[in-house]
């Protein structure tokens, strides 16, 4: 029985790689999630359907929820082993004006919103210009956390949940937390 289990997780493997791979871009279609794994090719076949066909979501070259929002794909850097980031519900990238980086390992919990435009406060309809968001590696992002333009999250820092990141946190190594954040303690946390 667990042979029968292998062989059609193989095939399945191989089929989704042979016919997703026309649909998104290869280089997004590797890493832990798809090369020994069938959870991205999953992820893939479920967002297929909301995500290429009727739309959602339809110009983001990587399987992505149809429930998250993400404006340019051009302006997000991540590695491919962190595309779990991008299935779920509630995560708004905002960064059709500067870029997002999202280091290695870093987990998104759902409800983030990384924001890097505001609107202009002399006139809504339009936004004021962008600045980026860095993120360093080993981070957690706490379920409902805000982080705003121009902010710098240092390596293996915690952010707890719903939280409203204003500044910076280069040094990392550090839980922070409230509105606006600060640092709640200090860690020792290394590299996973």
């Amino acid at each position: 029985m667990k042979s029968l289990y292998k062989i059609s997780k193989k095939i399945f493997i191989v089929a989704s790689k042979l016919i997703l791979s026309l649909i998104y871009k290869k280089k997004y279609l590797q890493g832990k999630w798809f090369d020994n794994s069938a959870m991205g090719w999953k992820w893939a076949w479920e967002g297929l359907f909301l995500q290429k066909i009727l739309g959602y979501n339809r110009h983001i070259p990587w399987p992505v929820s149809a429930f998250n929002t993400l404006y340019d794909p051009k302006n997000i850097e991540f590695h491919p082993d962190d595309i779990n980031n991008f299935q779920g519900k509630g995560k708004y990238f905002q960064n059709f004006n500067a870029k997002i980086v999202i280091g290695k390992g870093t987990f998104i919990g759902p409800n983030v919103g990384i924001i890097t435009s505001n609107h202009d406060s002399k006139n809504l309809s339009s936004h004021v210009k962008g600045n980026g968001v860095y993120i360093g590696k080993n981070c957690w992002i706490g379920m409902n956390a805000i982080i705003l333009p121009d902010v710098v999250i240092g390596d293996n820092t915690i952010v707890g949940a719903g939280s409203v990141v204003t500044k910076s946190f280069i040094d990392g190594n550090c839980v922070i937390g409230g509105n606006p954040a600060r640092i709640i303690k200090l860690s020792e946390r290394g590299g996973r």
